[in-house]
């Protein structure tokens, strides 16, 4: 089943708020709603299941929930659960595990509850913010970094590229680090390694010089911190010569990793930026600088939401812009090639890859793992939805990995490495799949013939009945009508493969 389509979708439930305390939860006394439309929101469906009464309850129901949701009768409630016992449940074959030993993992060689972790920056920033995500299941926080600097922040300091359900699909920051002393972060570290001893505390430093990078990297150790992490990626400092300028030049990422290792003797990652064309120049040196690790990627410098009327970028300080850190579902696939290009990197062979970049669901953090990394970072949508996403990006994979027949991450890890190359010249180029049209999801809307018309090869075209029509001779596979057809009813479908030379 996890191969198959998602069966429901965000579409399903696109005015659903995901509150807090939800008020249609308070309305219904058979099932957790919140819990359930969550799942279904972070595609989820199959481990929503694992969590449904026999019986639906909402057959004989009037759903109170629907009327006492914040957009009355807006969310077909009934409606989604109902489609998860009639379509998603009789095609779960494989029951959600009892335990989640199939999580655990290790970052270099430092144990893991699981493979998530916060990343370094607003989510993870006290004591009290690190405690709470520990209590949701996180296994572990990149503690925002640290640093001598004096740290002030504008206001605003965020902005956003939205979808139509209002959802985040782009986010930019020009936040900075953390602003807390080095004295007061060393005492969360320590609060909190004797409060919560599984957990993994990753602590981000950053120094002004190799005297800096040494103390620091020798502090964190000292109170407690499991791993280092070297923030040579932030794209928002004042100042030059630090962040995404250390990032961008392999000699100053080999000499402080050097300085950080002089400094203490636990794990070391190096952070980097994705404001380079490759990533692996940078990755090599820190190996030989003494990093055990390399997490990627942090934000990409960026310009978001020009105002036609003031001519000032968002967000605005007074009337004054600046390049920012974006983040969110939209990098993903950025993120996406940088790992890859890490995992299939001889040079790095052996070292741990601690991924972020857009990931919400248990399936980004997939994609992440079957391209060489062994552990996942979270911060945008967190800070969009909160430290409750832990719930479904842990019982996704879990199932996921039951369902497989495997133990742990560390089976799958890699596993998509292989079929991936830097270059197009290693694709054949003579079959072509045509496309697939599934006339009983078909609604006659004509996006597809629009599409190809003005943005293909002109292969189709709608019939008496508003059917589209395929002219095999024209189309040349290229799957654009599959890519824009709103009701999911255009699929790959037969090949023309290429006829074998005498």
């Amino acid at each position: 089943m996890i191969q198959k389509e998602t069966i429901l979708c965000r579409s399903d439930m696109i005015r659903c708020t995901l509150c807090s305390d939800a008020p249609c939860d308070k309305a219904c006394d058979a099932l957790d709603l919140a819990a359930l439309l969550q799942s279904i929101w972070f595609q989820n469906e199959q481990a929503a299941v694992a969590h449904l009464p026999e019986t639906n309850p909402c057959a004989a129901c009037q759903a109170p929930c629907m009327q006492a949701c914040v957009r009355p009768g807006e969310v077909p409630v009934r409606g989604l659960i109902t489609r998860l016992y009639d379509e998603v449940r009789p095609e779960t074959e494989t029951a959600l595990p009892s335990d989640e030993e199939r999580l655990r993992c290790s970052l270099c060689g430092v144990p893991l509850e699981n493979p998530f972790l916060l990343s370094s920056s607003v989510v993870a920033s006290s004591y009290d913010m690190c405690a709470r995500a520990f209590e949701a299941g996180w296994a572990g926080a990149a503690f925002k970094t640290i640093c001598s600097f004096d740290i002030h922040e504008a206001s605003p300091r965020y902005s956003a590229i939205t979808g139509d359900s209002g959802s985040i699909i782009g986010f930019k920051n020009i936040e900075q680090l953390s602003d807390h002393s080095v004295a007061e972060n060393m005492a969360v570290f320590r609060r909190l390694k004797a409060e919560y001893p599984t957990k993994f505390i990753l602590a981000s430093i950053m120094g002004q010089n190799d005297a800096e990078w040494e103390e620091l990297a020798r502090l964190c150790e000292e109170n407690g911190a499991d791993a280092i992490e070297l923030n040579f990626s932030c794209p928002n400092m004042a100042e030059g010569g630090l962040g995404s300028d250390i990032g961008q030049v392999p000699e100053l990422v080999e000499r402080f990793t050097a300085a950080a290792r002089r400094g203490a003797g636990i794990p070391i990652l190096a952070k980097l930026t994705p404001n380079v064309a490759a990533m692996s120049p940078a990755a090599e040196a820190a190996r030989q600088g003494g990093a055990d690790g390399i997490a990627a990627i942090n934000t990409i410098k960026s310009v978001v939401r020009v105002d036609p009327h003031t001519y000032v970028s968002a967000p605005a300080v007074h009337g004054m812009s600046a390049f920012g850190g974006y983040s969110g579902n939209a990098v993903r696939p950025i993120a996406l090639r940088f790992i890859a290009e890490l995992g299939k990197n001889p040079a790095l062979a052996g070292m741990h890859l601690s991924a972020m970049g857009g990931v919400e669901t248990w399936r980004d953090a997939l994609e992440f793992i079957l391209l060489g990394a062994g552990s996942i970072q979270v911060t945008t949508a967190v800070m969009q939805y909160g430290y409750r996403i832990i719930d479904d990006l842990k019982s996704g994979l879990n199932l996921y990995l039951a369902e497989k027949g495997v133990s742990g991450i560390e089976e799958i890890r890699g596993l998509g490495l292989e079929s991936i190359s830097e270059t197009t010249d290693i694709l054949e180029r003579d079959t072509v799949v045509y496309p697939r049209f599934h006339r009983d999801r078909c609604i006659g809307c004509g996006r597809c013939v629009i599409s190809c018309a003005d943005g293909g090869h002109q292969a189709l075209r709608l019939d008496e009945d508003r059917r589209p029509v395929l002219s095999g001779q024209r189309c040349v596979g290229c799957h654009l009508c599959t890519l824009v057809c709103p009701q999911r009813a255009i699929t790959p479908g037969r090949k023309r493969v290429p006829k074998q030379k005498a």
